[in-house]
Formats: structure tokens, C-alpha cells, sequence
């Protein structure tokens, strides 16, 4: 199964790993977020052998609410971040090209 250069193939493929570069090059708190996220599962599974006598359901539950704690701080300075970026220094240059 030759490909003939007739046959259209896409210019650019998307993969995951682009689309991730992507996404942190348009919003680079989306990295810090994953990264994060990451990390606390990690330290959640860390600790999972030295939980004592603490039920793993609440363990677990724990563990994910410190994990999306951290998601939805990311997302809030993201958020934070584009508002001054596009409300605070777009009007002083605006101010100056008048």
C-alpha cells in the first residue's frame, strides 16, 4: 500500500502533545493546573501507605478535593490574569497611541 502523491494527506496532524503546547502557549495557567493536579495525586498515593487507621474512602476523597482545589486555583489566577492583561494595560496603551 503505496500512498501516491495524488492522495491528499493533512498539512499539520494534531496530536495531543501540540495541542497541549498549544493550549499553554493561549493560556499558560493551564500547565501550572495539570501540573499540580499531578503532583497532589502523587503525594495522595505517597501517603496512602501511612494513612493510619483513616478509612480509604475518606482518604480518597480528601486527596481529590485538594487536587481540584488546586485546578480551580489555577484557573481563578488564569482568569485574574487575562482580566488585568486585557483591562488594565490595553487602556494605558491605548491612552497612549491618542
Amino acid at each position: 500500500m503505496s500512498t501516491s502523491k495524488s492522495q491528499w494527506a493533512p498539512e499539520h496532524e494534531d496530536t495531543a502533545y501540540t495541542k497541549l503546547l498549544q493550549k499553554a502557549r493561549e493560556s499558560p495557567f493551564v500547565p501550572v493546573g495539570l501540573g499540580s493536579f499531578v503532583t497532589v495525586v502523587a503525594y495522595g498515593l505517597y501517603l496512602l501507605k501511612g494513612r493510619g487507621k483513616m478509612k480509604m474512602s475518606l482518604h480518597l476523597i480528601h486527596t481529590r478535593m485538594a487536587a481540584q482545589a488546586c485546578v480551580v486555583g489555577a484557573i481563578t489566577l488564569g482568569t485574574t490574569y487575562t482580566m488585568y492583561k486585557d483591562y488594565m494595560l490595553k487602556p494605558s496603551t491605548d491612552r497612549a497611541q491618542k
